[in-house]
């Protein structure tokens, strides 16, 4: 085998020195040739006063390596700290979470032996943006961010893994029932992108339903592509129904880095007790081993590790009395598995990879035409609690505002038309939007709406924030209110 390969190490916080221990050391037993640089992450780095979670020399490890192989963290509790996660995907780009969950049924206990399904999760965009302002006494906004490009590359993606993996069809999950827009935009590109590929069948579900179908039935899916939130939320159901969130491992993909991990957390409650199961850590540790070029070191490691199971050997997150054989620990389930290296799982697939498997995915974006883009309007938010929070009280105030044409056409509160004509029974906080247009939705300029918030102020009322109304091609490209 070629020259080693050098990753960069995080052993992290809690359980995560003893994981990555008897991660390693399995890797080593297997002949995986890498080389290591280590870096702190996490809980101390954190009280260090860096809130990413990394010191900027860590950063520039990963720019070295592009291989990230990634223990879990503590986060301390409370403000002001970010998700590291978080931060290294969207930094190095990472874009794709694939996570695996398979059935290693009967040796893991599962209702649903038949599930073989991946989940490919959107991980740079959508509310884990993490852009949220206070913009009230009452009222808070997390915003949720969506982009055609960010959709169509993690979209593409799924598409060609299941190509690459002999995948038969894939899934959308959203709740553009809803959220139209953002939802919308996502559900819309996958339909585009789904044309290009008309040998793997596709479908949609709106993800409560979604979620319910990965609870109850998830032997009915194959591969899954969804956003960021819903993509983390049904990665851990499909996990645990299929035996245990202790053996997931995911890798997070980008055009350059990629990060491979377990997808639990850093279990402090156990910390040192030397009886987590290193598998999610070591699964992730075995996707990484395929994406940089070594498949038949993934190989061993992973028939070895099933073989492990067949036999019994099961840490105490696993163990079944009546079908376990022996109860071990970290260090111990680790040694059993670099005892099994060479052999083969009897009733179990065994694992196969080949060169093919490490070739990088095809997500170039295809070639767009631009919109007309036009300004027609203008949404003011504004903080107002007088006069027993009275819609009309407001909106008729707000009406003296007139710039060349632009004025109040309604107002909400929480989303619900409120003025004019509101429901008397609608609960309203003290953060309205009061949306301004011109009465034959011609378009308006800048200029205008510097006027319009000018007048505004001049009434007496406090602005905390403007969304511009457009149009492209002539489509609206905001929604309507509740109501409305």
């Amino acid at each position: 085998m070629s020259s080693k390969r050098k990753i960069t190490v995080a052993y992290g916080d809690g359980i995560g020195p003893e994981i990555m221990k008897a991660t390693l050391d399995i890797l080593e037993a297997a002949g995986a040739q890498l080389e290591y640089d280590v870096i702190e992450i996490g809980e101390q780095v954190y009280l260090k006063g860096i809130s990413s979670g990394m010191e900027p020399k860590a950063f520039e490890s990963l720019r070295e390596t592009k291989v990230f192989l990634k223990s879990p963290i503590t986060t301390p509790q409370g403000g002001g700290f970010k998700s590291l996660n978080v931060t290294t995907r969207t930094s190095f780009g990472l874009f794709a979470n694939v996570r695996p969950c398979k059935a290693f049924s009967p040796f893991i206990k599962t209702h649903f032996p038949k599930t073989d399904l991946v989940i490919i999760r959107e991980n740079e965009e959508d509310l884990y943006a993490g852009i949220e302002h206070r913009q009230t006494q009452e009222v808070v906004q997390s915003i949720k961010l969506i982009s055609q490009p960010g959709s169509e590359k993690i979209v593409r993606y799924a598409f060609e893994y299941a190509k690459k993996y002999g995948r038969k069809k894939v899934t959308c999950m959203t709740k553009d029932n809803i959220m139209k827009l953002a939802d919308g935009l996502f559900h819309k590109t996958f339909d585009e992108v789904a044309k290009e590929y008309p040998d793997i069948k596709t479908d949609h579900k709106i993800i409560d339903i979604g979620t319910a179908l990965i609870a109850d039935r998830p032997e009915v899916f194959d591969v899954i592509v969804t956003l960021n939130l819903y993509g983390d939320i049904i990665s851990d159901v499909a996990a645990q129904v299929t035996g245990s969130v202790g053996l997931g491992g995911s890798a997070n993909v980008g055009e350059e880095v990629a990060m491979f991990e377990a997808i639990h957390g850093s279990a402090p409650d156990i910390t040192g007790m030397g009886i987590a199961n290193p598998s999610g850590l070591l699964n992730g540790a075995i996707m990484m081993l395929v994406h940089i070029g070594q498949p038949e070191v993934a190989e061993k490691v992973s028939n070895a590790w099933m073989k492990t199971l067949e036999d019994g050997i099961h840490t105490g997150d696993i163990y079944q009395e009546g079908l376990s054989s022996k109860r071990v620990g970290t260090q111990e389930f680790a040694q059993a598995v670099i005892e099994r290296l060479g052999q083969l799982p009897v009733n179990m697939i065994p694992a196969s990879f080949d060169k093919e498997d490490t070739k990088p995915m095809d997500t170039r974006l295809r070639p767009r035409a631009k919109a007309k883009k036009e300004l027609i309007g203008v949404d003011v938010f504004i903080d107002w609690n007088e006069d027993g929070r009275d819609p009309n009280v407001i909106g008729e105030k707000l009406r003296q505002a007139n710039a060349s044409g632009l004025q109040l056409q309604l107002m909400t509160n929480r989303g619900v038309k409120v003025f004019p004509a509101g429901m008397k029974e609608t609960f309203c906080t003290d953060h309205w939007r009061a949306r301004f247009a011109m009465a034959d939705q011609s378009i308006v300029s800048h200029a205008q709406i510097l006027d319009l918030l000018d007048q505004v102020g001049k009434l007496g009322f406090d602005f905390i924030q403007t969304a511009n109304l457009y149009t492209f091609d002539g489509v609206r490209g905001y929604s309507l209110a509740q109501g409305e």
